[in-house]
């Protein structure tokens, strides 16, 4: 199948869903983005949920603003911010208007446009060809592994940045997109579904609202931020290294 031809789409009453049942569903697929320099896509491997008003951890959760506004429209739309002043993320909308839910992108394994993403990342020149090619040694393995491994390497390895904040991934034509993995020749994934607690976060950190592909080594390192100014309560069961809580 010829890379222009890759255009069916999510529809966007997959996306009219609470942002928590929208998530699982969202990995194996392919997230793309087609820039005057050419198409990168990357198949979801790790994402998490954010609920808005009942959700500490959201940007939505103080109401409306011009920063956050595309969360509070209708869903299928991605809200793409400026994080830490480094990097950008990338989320997509759920529900209803109004609502201000959305999943953020943490991870992906880029399944189209290597070469390109490789240059955007490492200044590397395309040296494998531009599909995902066996790399050449370790270290090159080690890099294409790492090419879309947390939401802000995603971003910079398919090109997003502020200027797509508001783009409809589900309207034909257009420029970024997210695809069932049949789309891009990927197989249905098989892997278990693991949940646990999101990353980089102080409030509502116990909530099990990140969702992985289990034994995916795209899936980006885990590390619990402790509260400021308070200790953290104690959390049942046993978690391990990648944040999976067993009970």
């Amino acid at each position: 199948m010829r890379t222009e031809d890759k255009t069916e789409l999510l529809p966007r009453e997959f996306f009219d869903r609470p942002s928590t049942e929208v998530a699982p569903d969202l990995l194996g697929c392919v997230l793309w983005y087609r820039s005057p320099a050419g198409l990168v896509a990357a198949r979801l491997v790790e994402v998490e949920a954010y609920r808005g008003s009942i959700d500490p951890a959201s940007h939505a959760f103080r109401g409306q603003t011009g920063r956050n506004a595309v969360m509070f429209g209708p869903p299928g739309h991605v809200y793409v911010y400026f994080s830490y002043g480094m990097h950008y993320c990338a989320n997509l909308v759920c529900e209803q208007p109004g609502t201000g839910e959305a999943v953020l992108i943490r991870a992906g394994a880029v399944v189209d446009g290597a070469g390109l993403a490789r240059r955007r990342r490492y200044g590397l020149p395309d040296a494998d060809g531009d599909a995902a090619a066996p790399a050449r040694n370790n270290n090159a393995r080690q890099r294409d592994r790492d090419l879309a491994r947390g939401p802000g390497r995603l971003c910079q390895a398919l090109g997003i940045d502020r200027s797509l904040d508001g783009a409809d991934v589900c309207a034909p034509g257009g420029p970024l997109g997210i695809s069932p993995p049949r789309a891009f020749d990927q197989p249905d994934p098989v892997a278990a579904i693991c949940t646990g607690p999101r990353v980089g976060i102080t409030r509502a950190a116990d909530r099990p609202w990140r969702f992985w592909l289990a034994g995916d080594s795209h899936v980006s390192g885990y590390k619990a931020i402790k509260p400021r100014g308070s200790t953290p309560k104690p959390v049942a069961g046993r978690e391990t290294e990648d944040g999976t809580m067993h009970r």
